[in-house]
């Protein structure tokens, strides 16, 4: 029943959608973090020589090296007890163009902040998904973004069967707590790597601005060695939090509150994927590619009238309060540490 008064809620904004401005003055580059050219046009620097030496990391009793950790159809598994067995499509991709889901997202699904965390996402919003990237419907609002034209093209080469079989795999792991959202008004310098923020060396700072910048707990175990235990830190704008508490749970007169359809908790209702505890760089990038129309697709369309209103700071202020939200603990000790 909630499901359907959800339903019928956005069907009658959606009516008016169209009269809707697009609110976000400008692209959120924090958000998209694409990496920057060399200055002045300068040449990139050479490649360095592969590194062969052996990593490991606390906990597991594995040892891969780097070229192992980040093999697109064989990526390092440090912690196989943290999951159930991965699917061929999980664990191996499909040679020659499709990569592993684990490689990305992580064995876990946990993924990291360029991309999206799927574990404990409904199966049919997953399948969804994939079949609107598959079927043109779901694009980056930043061209630039390379893994987002990636993902267009692995589902258009996956079975509709692997597709559920990932789809399955993911869900039967539920969304552990991964961000940790710190407010404050300055943040280290940062410089992207891939798509991750990464601080600078020497600890200069500056103010933090109308952004969230997302970074690793641990740059070198998240960048170099891909640890699904390691996770992030989100630096929000001081009263972030409470300013987007007020506008996720009363709609501020701009938008609806999230509860409608991402149920009291925040943590999904039906086949409306949980956004609490999830990455406050994912959910402004949804916000603004629905604002920009890069992002189509059934439940996309529900949403567009409930974030056209939404400006930087209003996307900003929500995604620190909906990141700030810690979900359950697994209760066993492998979950817990996912």
């Amino acid at each position: 029943m909630r499901q359907l008064i959800a339903i019928s809620v956005f069907g009658a904004m959606l009516c008016a959608a169209s009269t809707f401005p697009r609110a976000a003055a400008s692209i959120p580059d924090w958000a998209y973090a694409i990496p920057q050219p060399p200055p002045g046009g300068a040449a990139a620097a050479p490649a360095a020589t592969p590194d062969t030496s052996p990593k490991q990391l606390p906990g597991s009793t594995l040892t891969f090296t780097r070229q192992q950790i980040s093999d697109g159809f064989g990526p390092a598994d440090w912690f196989p007890g943290d999951h159930p067995k991965m699917p061929e499509i999980v664990a191996h991709g499909k040679r020659p163009d499709v990569r592993a889901c684990g490689l990305c997202h992580y064995p876990n699904g946990k993924g990291r902040q360029e991309n999206a965390g799927v574990s404990g996402l409904p199966v049919s919003y997953f399948v969804q998904t994939m079949n609107d990237f598959k079927d043109g419907l779901r694009k980056s609002s930043e061209s630039r973004k390379a893994n987002t034209n990636l993902m267009i093209q692995y589902a258009k080469l996956m079975t509709p069967e692997e597709i559920k079989e990932a789809a399955e795999y993911f869900v039967a792991m539920p969304w552990t707590p991964w961000v940790r959202v710190v407010e404050t008004g300055t943040v280290p310098k940062m410089v992207s790597r891939g798509g991750i923020w990464i601080p600078v060396e020497g600890g200069e700072k500056e103010p933090i601005g109308t952004r969230i910048i997302e970074t690793p707990e641990n740059p070198e175990r998240t960048e170099i060695l891909r640890d699904p235990r390691s996770g992030f830190i989100a630096y929000a704008p001081a009263g972030s939090i409470k300013k987007g508490e007020a506008l996720a749970k009363s709609g501020g007169g701009k938008t609806v509150e999230c509860a409608t359809c991402h149920g009291p908790d925040l943590k999904g209702l039906g086949p409306v994927p949980g956004i609490a505890g999830r990455s406050p760089s994912y959910l402004v990038r949804q916000m603004y590619d629905m604002q920009t129309g890069a992002r189509h697709g059934e439940w996309a369309e529900l949403m567009k009238p409930v974030v056209a209103k939404l400006g930087d700071e209003d996307l900003v202020n929500i995604a620190a309060y909906v990141s700030s939200l810690l979900p359950p603990r697994a209760s066993s000790s492998a979950a817990d540490r996912r």
